[in-house]
Order: structure tokens, then C-alpha cells, then sequence
């Protein structure tokens, strides 16, 4: 709801896209730069207590913001600095998040469906969110979003503080962080199946995913749509991520991951393809519908690969490395395909996204048969 509220009221405020645009690089910029810094302080620290000190601040944040449209004190400067303070705290959050995951969930062998319900909990958010801010806009006004978000961090934190964790011990770090940093690094290239699915994940956000920036000119343009028609597109994404979603919550194993991530990315890079060339509504809502599919699959896949085959004293390291590649390369993405669009157009910058998708996949499948055809090789050799 804040997301949608920000967006409304830094338009209506300036009618600039261009503000609109930094509004939302600040925000998103952070985990691209500050993930792999992030991965390493949490390794370095209590992971529960950060996540409670992130919340704080982001509830610090949205009060101070809900003062501002309250007080109608519409500074420009304040909303972008707030918008990067959020986009900083989310750096941390999102990994420390994520890497806690495992230690909430007893049975490893649950953390696909825990994982996966999370998704699908993220997108339902997705699909309401902006209806219902919509509706408060429209109504209430501004300043009731941007209250009802700071009001929402009393539930969240007591929630957390209900929370019973075993988390584990700290450990005096015997490293400095910046030399933890280079062993994060050096962890993640080193394992071949890890480093070329965080290697794909990258390629679909700088490329792929987003997409979904020229979804309101696709409504408006070329379908001669409405706001409500944009909705459509959006709400259909989303559909489709809850419905893959469902599908990864009800996997009983983890070890065919990397199976569904190349289906996944491949349903993915052919439903944006074919969405460039469709020229009725509903087909597009469709193959709209089935983006969603595709994207959650290989983000979700992807996310429980890394948290399933980390080592604990590695996995914040390691997830920031997948925050950086999905989170920190969708905002450079997103300024990309806008280029890309006004100099070839709408629909051949969607056709060139979905053709980007399929042969990332196809690489990665070429790279990942070349790796295990020498793995075979080099143990028929050590036989001998």
C-alpha cells in the first residue's frame, strides 16, 4: 500500500516521471550494492536481532513519512532520502529474512513448502496491496496508507517477540568483515551448480522480469486500455505466481530443484515472448498470467537451492548473493528495457526480453551437461 501511495503522491505532487523513476532506483539500488555486505554482518550476528533492529528502523521510517503527508509537509528531498532508507534497511532485512528461514523451520525437508508459502503470502500482498490503497486513496486519503503502515509495525513486532527461536550461538568472529566478505565470494564461485544458477537468476532480472515496466503502456497503448486494465495485467502476474506458488509448497523433496528451475525459466522466457506478440486481451492476460508461473517457480527454486545446500556459517553470505542478483538487478533492468523500448518499441523490447530468457536457459543447460560430463570423465579417469 506505502509502495502504491509513494508512487501516487510523488506524480501527483511533481507529474514527473523522472522523480517517479528515483523514487523507486533509491529504494531498489541498495540490495544491489549492499546484499553481499549484508550476507556478511548477519553471519557475524545474532540473526533474530537484526531482524527485530530492520523492523524498527522501518517502522522509524514509515512514522516519519506518515508525519510528513500528515503535517502536508511535501518535501521532495525527504521522501527520496526516506525512500533510501528503506531501500537500505530492506538490503538487511530481506537476507537476514531469508537466512532465518532455516531456523524456523525444524524439518529440512519442509523448507520448500515454508519457502514457497512465504511466496505465495508476498504475492497475495501483491495482488491486494495496491487494490486496497487504490481504494484508500480514493476515499480516505494519503495520509490514512501512510499511517496504516507505521500502525502495522506493533503487529509485526509483536509477533516477532512472541517468536520462540533457537537460534544459534554467537560466535566471536575471529576475521574481520571485509576478509569474511572475500570468503563469501570465494564460497559461492566455488560451487559450480550454486554460482551458475545465481549466474542465471541475474540474467533473468537485469533482462527478463523487467518486463513488467512497460505492462501500463501495453494496458494503455496497445490495448487502448484504462487504469482497470492495468490492474488486469497485474493481478493476473500474480494469480499466476500464487498458483506456482501452491505447486512449490505441496514438493515433498528438495532434490529435483534445479529440474524445475530450468522449466520454470524456460515457461517464463517463452510466455514473455509470446505476450509481445499478442494482439487480444484476454490471450495477454493469459500468457500474463503464465509470466507469473514462471517467475516464482525460478525464484523460489532457486532461493530453497541455496538455503538447502549452504552451510549454516555461510547462508546469510550466501542468500545475499541471491538478493543482489534478483532484487539489485531489477531497477538497472528496469531503466534498460525503457531505453530499449523507445528506440525499437514496446513489443519488440518485450520480444527481445523473451528471447533473452530462453537462451539463458538454454546456456545454462548447456553449461550444467558440460559440468557433469566432466565430473563423470574426471572419476572414470581417477578409477583407472
Amino acid at each position: 500500500m506505502q509502495k502504491t501511495a509513494v508512487s501516487w503522491l510523488v506524480y501527483r505532487l511533481t507529474g514527473s516521471a523522472v522523480l517517479l523513476g528515483i523514487v523507486t532506483f533509491v529504494s531498489l539500488i541498495p540490495s544491489l550494492i549492499l546484499s553481499p555486505y549484508a550476507g556478511s554482518y548477519i553471519d557475524r550476528h545474532n540473526r533474530f536481532k537484526v531482524l527485530v533492529n530492520t523492523q524498527l528502523v522501518s517502522m522509524l521510517q514509515a512514522g516519519a513519512l506518515a508525519a510528513m503527508i500528515y503535517f502536508k509537509f511535501y518535501n521532495m528531498s525527504g521522501i527520496i532520502l526516506l525512500s533510501l532508507v528503506q531501500g537500505i534497511t530492506n538490503a538487511f532485512d530481506v537476507t537476514c529474512r531469508q537466512s532465518l528461514m532455516v531456523e524456523m523451520v525444524d524439518n529440512k525437508d519442509d523448507l520448500p513448502n515454508a519457502i514457497a508459502l512465504n511466496s505465495t503470502m508476498t504475492n497475495l500482498a501483491r495482488i491486494a496491496g495496491p487494490a486496497v490503497a487504490g481504494i484508500v486513496l480514493s476515499t480516505l486519503g494519503e495520509d490514512v496508507c501512510f499511517i496504516s503502515n507505521f500502525l502495522s509495525y506493533i503487529a509485526v513486532l509483536s509477533c516477532l517477540f512472541m517468536m520462540k527461536l533457537n537460534t544459534a550461538v554467537e560466535i566471536k568472529p575471529q576475521k574481520d568483515i571485509w576478509t569474511e566478505l572475500k570468503d563469501g565470494f570465494h564460497y559461492v564461485t566455488a560451487d559450480r551448480e550454486m554460482s551458475s544458477l545465481i549466474i542465471l537468476l541475474t540474467l533473468s532480472s537485469l533482462f527478463v522480469i523487467p518486463f513488467n515496466t512497460l505492462m501500463p503502456i501495453f494496458a494503455k497503448d496497445l490495448f487502448h486500455g484504462t487504469a482497470k486494465t492495468f490492474s488486469w495485467f497485474e493481478s493476473m502476474a500474480g494469480l499466476g505466481s500464487v498458483v506456482s506458488a501452491v505447486y512449490m509448497a505441496q514438493l515433498k523433496s528438495y532434490k529435483s530443484l534445479v529440474r524445475i528451475t530450468i522449466a520454470a525459466s524456460m515457461i517464463f522466457g517463452v510466455s514473455v515472448l509470446l505476450l509481445s506478440y499478442a494482439h487480444e486481451l484476454p490471450v495477454a492476460l493469459i500468457f500474463m498470467g503464465m509470466t507469473g508461473v514462471g517467475m516464482m517457480a525460478q525464484t523460489s527454486s532457486i532461493n530453497t537451492f541455496i538455503q538447502t545446500h549452504s552451510a549454516s556459517h555461510m547462508r546469510a553470505r550466501a542468500i545475499s548473493y541471491f538478493v543482489m542478483a534478483y532484487q539489485g538487478m531489477i531497477p538497472i533492468g528496469s531503466l534498460l528495457v525503457g531505453l530499449l523500448a523507445g528506440a525499437v518499441g514496446p513489443k519488440k523490447a518485450v520480444a527481445i526480453e523473451g528471447v533473452i530468457g530462453i537462451a539463458a536457459t538454454l546456456a545454462f543447460i548447456i553449461y550444467r551437461n558440460r559440468t557433469a560430463l566432466g565430473t563423470k570423465q574426471t572419476l572414470a579417469g581417477t578409477s583407472m
